[in-house]
């Protein structure tokens, strides 16, 4: 049925009126606090590791997991998960040799770091660059998917469930990074448990259609049965979708670039743990890192079992459009359907934990660099500490609007996940150039940066456009390719740039650095090669 039951609405209202209150305690408990900047942004010094680690994975998953990646998952199966494992990875490098180099040089927001390693041009340039991708395609995507969502499995328009979901996001974050911090706990733990039940409802119901009855562990062996291609991580060249994931490109190539980029330069994720201690930060990232390798099993695996019941026979109506033509993205609401009531709720508060997290975290990262890096380096340089969070209030405000304005321009999109990633892979390369040049090669210039910073895009866009302009004549690159194609040119040019155009400044800018900041403790080092060798079993098995 398609429609939210009674008890369905009783378990959600639970679950907001749980959030609204702990939110509430939280704010209110050091309210004093409240008016200081560096706690509504970072919550200085106040989140615990769990926190931490529960608030980047309840920021990182929304709607573009649960419905963008199960549509991917439908689509690519298995291979789609190689974003979260990787990611995995990733995470280790960040605590290892991100992390220290901002707390050791205090960086708060990453144009902050800009200025202080370059100067306020390449810092500005940047900020507007995030702010718009924040806005235009990552708020907007998480809000179009999380109404298509809502809207599919309860009476209530898309366009209210924008509105909805806009002013509940709204609410959690004009508390500050510390609500959002200590309320993600309680949203992971609503996303985790909602996804687990959807997923075992979809491992059920294979069984079942196969005639095993109730037994899930049947239901994985039908799933690797009836779907062996989509149980691959690496595809090869003449795999109908090798340009969404081009075979050795996500384990050596783009992957990384995208996931340094994303975990490592981007203010929404380091802002979590910037607030903290060197230790705090990097238990609270490896405990992310455990959490991500669990997100294929919620996220992706229900996308392949709608594959499999589809394949079969089933959810042919639900699975198309007017013209017939299959949506992916459609996987997730159609199975969530099929919950009986009142896990129909739980999982619809799980949906909506990780849509409301994961706006509120950006729409948090948005406040931070619009007030510390625009308003108050531009406009008001004796800002007091109040100001600024009102200023910080006001803009997750019209954020929050002007994305809500924009969404639903996006209904038209077949694999929102994809979409997501290509268009932020634009700005990625140049992002990730920058900053690694910056931490570890003392003689990179100004003037460098802001070379790369203002040719990203337009070497992205080349790289894609080029091969309709050319009429075929120039190869069509996988994005991933293209991102690695982007990052090595402009790696180069900045290597050109400073060595021909040196400056004092490049050196006096440099960051402090000592090797001792790169040292770990030992229950770190065995958590990684925990996370490493569990990587290393399921490439090889899924390989």
């Amino acid at each position: 049925m398609n429609k939210l039951q009674q008890a369905d609405y009783i378990v959600f209202f639970i679950y907001f009126i749980a959030i609204a209150t702990y939110g509430y305690y939280v704010y209110h408990r050091k309210k004093s606090a409240a008016a200081s900047s560096k706690d509504f942004f970072l919550a200085e010094g106040s989140l615990t590791w769990w926190a931490i680690g529960a608030s980047l994975i309840a920021s990182n998953i929304s709607a573009e997991h649960f419905i963008g990646m199960s549509g991917s998952g439908f689509a690519l199966g298995l291979a789609i998960s190689t974003y979260e494992w990787m990611a995995a990875a990733t995470l280790i490098i960040v605590a290892v040799f991100f992390i220290p180099l901002y707390l050791k040089n205090k960086i708060y927001t990453m144009p902050q770091f800009l200025a202080k390693r370059y100067n306020d041009k390449v810092s500005t340039v940047m900020a507007v660059f995030w702010l718009l991708v924040y806005v235009f395609v990552n708020l907007t995507s998480i809000i179009y998917l999380g109404a298509l969502a809502i809207a599919s499995i309860s009476t209530i328009p898309f366009e209210w469930c924008i509105a909805g979901l806009c002013i509940f996001s709204v609410i959690v974050t004009l508390g500050g990074m510390k609500v959002i911090g200590y309320t993600d706990v309680v949203q992971v733990a609503v996303l985790i448990i909602g996804g687990l039940v959807t997923t075992y409802l979809a491992l059920t119901l294979l069984s079942e259609k196969f005639g095993y009855g109730s037994n899930i562990l049947k239901g994985l062996s039908v799933l690797r049965k009836e779907a062996p291609s989509h149980f691959h991580m690496i595809f090869h060249s003449d795999h109908p979708y090798y340009k969404d994931l081009p075979g050795l490109s996500v384990l050596i190539g783009g992957m990384w670039i995208n996931n340094l980029a994303y975990w490592g330069c981007n203010q929404y994720i380091t802002q979590r743990a910037l607030g903290a201690n060197l230790q705090t930060a990097r238990k609270g990232i490896l405990f992310a890192a455990f959490l991500k390798l669990l997100v294929p099993v919620i996220a992706v695996l229900p996308g392949i079992v709608m594959f499999v019941l589809h394949k079969n026979g089933m959810f042919q109506q639900e699975m198309t459009d007017a013209a017939g033509v299959i949506k992916p993205d459609h996987a997730y609401p159609t199975l969530m359907n099929l919950l009986p009531p009142g896990l129909k709720g739980v999982a619809f508060a799980a949906l909506t934990a990780a849509i409301v997290a994961s706006l509120a975290g950006k729409a948090n990262s948005i406040s931070t660099i619009f007030s510390l890096d625009i308003y108050q380096k531009y406009f008001n340089r004796e800002a007091s500490e109040k100001q600024l969070v009102r200023v910080g209030r006001w803009a997750v405000i019209i954020a929050m609007l002007l994305a809500a304005i924009v969404t639903p321009s996006l209904r038209s999109l077949d694999q929102a996940y994809q979409f997501i990633q290509e268009y932020v892979g634009f700005i990625s390369p140049g992002v990730l150039a920058i900053f690694l040049l910056g931490f570890f090669w003392k003689r990179t210039t100004a003037g460098a940066a802001l070379t790369g910073a203002l040719l990203t895009i337009p070497i992205s866009t080349i790289l894609k456009f080029l091969p309709v302009w050319t009429h075929g004549a120039f190869p069509d690159y996988p994005f991933l390719d293209r991102m690695s194609i982007t990052f090595v040119l402009i790696v180069i040019l900045m290597i050109i740039i400073s060595i021909t155009r040196p400056t004092k400044e490049a050196t006096a800018h440099a960051l402090e650095i000592d090797k001792s900041m790169f040292r770990t403790t030992p229950g770190f080092i065995a958590g990684s090669i925990l996370i490493i060798g569990i990587l290393t079993a399921l490439y090889t098995v899924f390989w």
